[in-house]
């Protein structure tokens, strides 16, 4: 197969394009016209709006795509405007028509859209959305004006805020840069804000219609609504270029130690996974992540399963114990613990979480009936008093941040994360690593040094907090919300890998799972794949090298541009360090090395073509060139 056809396929596992984006510009104001939307908003070369969308969603939340038709783009030397027509359609087919309106000149972009459904259409959130960037605002000033023309001077919240910072807002202004401010209008509804960094986007989100108000909703038949955002800036700032030079990459001092490395597990893959045995042994891990669902129907042959996996392997089995709280507390844990007790499977740690608390409970919503988390926990400690206690949520992080678990009756807390619960274009899905920092710092402002565990967390949904399921995805598409993702199985899952353990290093995390052992959230290639069938995916090599260095020394990694290179690196072999680096964008990059490196390996698009992984890389007066998506190791 020839490397340069096939190089997007080895890249992110699908042969499906992103839509293609414009540049756009009016004066020192640009933007990148993207699928009838805009992102990358900028001024002078800064960064003012991550995104600027109209968005509809279906009753669950999963994202209604735009079907763009009569798009004209008209550019002129004093600004530019786009018009467009775009049709969303519904799973029940009800069709929802807007007609967008965007334009611009050196200090003003408006984008107003006119939305008309051709039947009721049910949806939870029909709008605009605005994404503020968070590297450079969170905790920096912004001034709010809401409908009733009040003003609020506050800050963008540091830590992660749980619930909306700002309500009932009409618009926001914020300091770009020195001597530029930026002011958003939001008009035609009610909007507010979330910190969306909990779902690891890397954005502050303002949104139209509150939670509070009940969803999903209808759009009447034949009804014309209309909403309109308008971004002013003002004053001169300094005109920035796009960054071309090298990533500039040092290690420093020790900073802690390597988190051990888990692998999930899942009943519904267990034929797979006995099969997988050799696999999870030469993966390094520590520790197996078994998930137990009893409302699932999950029972004892699920639980020999683990046994048999756990006893080849010789690792430390984490129980992931769904709890229905439909009976007496020490009922259910009795039942398990005769359960565990027959399959002969021995834990080394039970985590728990009651089975409605992986569902979200928004803002405005009835908390669902459940028992007192201690006493959860105690009945926990009361079946299975000689193993440690993990609690917190199987779900992600706005979970355990909206519903805070007792720390003190717990031994360990865990989440998980996922990348892909609003958007799942590449350069979204890269930007969470931003957010990804703010979380693991929240958690730790929360919980102290309690051991922390993250994990089973995947580019694919495992289970949808936000909705009835997660949505099937046989295209291999980029869908939200989607139990399948194709960049897991290329290149792309590598490097988002080893970018998530250079963001999470600083946390001081006891144990890391990025990975199951089979199936479409593992580590094994299916048919059609962009390796063959039934050899390890190229993220193996990343979730190797991190079990490989398991409570080796961390030092701290500087990168000059994390949105191009991430890396971590730690002591082998008596104190020699490694460094693993990450190509987390689809262009080539040139890294110029501070320390001294005598040996690097890279695996990108063509040595996977060529049926290879690492493979040696040149070093040239302290640099190295790192292919789109590729990741390497230097020692």
């Amino acid at each position: 197969m020839d490397p340069v056809l096939s190089e997007p396929f080895f890249l992110t596992g699908t042969r499906e394009c992103e839509p293609e984006t414009q540049i756009l510009k009016a004066g020192a104001l640009t933007a990148e016209l993207i699928g009838g939307n805009l992102r990358c908003i900028a001024f002078g070369g800064v960064e003012v709006l991550r995104g600027l969308s109209f968005l509809v969603r279906d009753r669950d939340w999963g994202t209604c795509e735009a079907e763009v038709s009569a798009l004209q783009v008209v550019e002129r030397d004093e600004g530019f405007r786009v018009t467009y027509r775009a049709m969303f359609t519904a799973p029940d087919g009800a069709r929802l028509t807007c007609d967008a309106d965007i334009s611009a000149n050196a200090h003003r972009l408006t984008f107003t859209a006119a939305f008309t459904p051709d039947k009721d259409f049910e949806t939870a959130r029909a709008g605009f959305c605005v994404l503020h960037p968070i590297v450079g605002l969170a905790g920096s000033p912004v001034t709010v004006e809401h409908t009733d023309g009040s003003i609020e001077q506050a800050t963008f919240p540091d830590l992660i805020e749980p619930w909306q910072p700002f309500q009932d807002m009409r618009s926001i202004t914020h300091t770009v840069t020195d001597g530029v401010t930026a002011t958003c209008r939001m008009d035609g509804d009610v909007f507010e804000m979330e910190d969306q960094r909990q779902w690891t986007d890397g954005s502050f989100k303002t949104y139209v219609r509150p939670l509070a108000l009940p969803w999903p909703y209808s759009l009447q038949a034949g009804e014309t609504l209309h909403q309109s955002v308008t971004l002013d800036t003002e004053g001169q700032g300094p005109v920035g270029e796009t960054r071309n030079e090298p990533v500039h990459v040092s290690i420093g001092d020790v900073t802690g130690r390597m988190p051990e490395l888990g692998l999930g597990l899942r009943p519904e893959d267990a034929l797979a996974e006995q099969q997988a045995i050799k696999l999870a042994l030469e993966s390094a891990a520590q520790h197996l992540i078994c998930h137990f669902d009893p409302t699932a129907g999950h029972g004892v042959d699920a639980l020999r399963g683990f046994a048999l996996i756990a006893a080849a392997t010789g690792l430390r089995v984490t129980l992931e114990c769904v709890v229905p709280c439909i009976e007496p507390l020490n009922t259910e844990f009795s039942r398990v613990k005769m359960q565990v007790v027959e399959a002969g499977l021995v834990l080394d740690t039970l985590a728990v979480s009651p089975s409605v608390d992986r569902q979200s409970t928004p803002p405005g919503s009835v908390w669902p009936a459940c028992p007192p988390l201690e006493d959860v926990y105690a009945a926990a400690r009361s079946a299975f008093p000689d193993v440690r206690l993990a609690g917190g949520m199987f779900s992600y992080f706005p979970e355990l941040n909206r519903k805070r678990v007792p720390g003190a009756p717990i031994d360990i807390v865990t989440h998980c994360t996922n990348p892909i619960v609003h958007a799942a274009d590449d350069v979204s899905v890269m930007q969470t690593m931003e957010a990804l920092a703010f979380v693991v710092r929240s958690v730790r402002a929360i919980y102290g040094d309690k051991p922390y565990h993250i994990g089973p967390s995947t580019i694919a949904m495992r289970q949808n907090p936000y909705g009835s399921a997660t949505k099937d995805n046989p295209g291999l598409k980029r869908i939200a919300m989607a139990n399948v993702d194709p960049r897991h199985n290329g290149l792309f899952g590598a490097a988002w890998t080893i970018a998530y353990m250079a963001t999470v290093a600083p946390a001081g995390l006891d144990v890391l799972t990025v990975s199951t052992l089979a199936g479409p959230f593992g580590l094994i290639a299916g048919q059609g794949e962009p390796v063959e069938e039934g050899k390890p995916r190229p993220l193996f090599e990343a979730v190797k090298a991190i079990g490989a260095l398991a409570g080796a020394a961390c030092h701290r990694v500087t990168s000059n541009d994390e949105t191009r290179i991430r890396g971590f690196a730690a002591e082998v072999d008596g104190g020699t360090p490694v460094l693993w680096l990450a190509n987390i964008t689809p262009r080539p990059q040139t890294v110029r090395l501070e320390n001294s490196w005598n040996a690097i390996s890279v695996m990108d698009a063509d040595s996977l073509a060529n049926g290879q992984r690492l493979v040696d890389a040149p070093v040239t007066d302290s640099e190295v060139s790192l292919p789109p998506y590729a990741i390497a190791r230097m020692s």
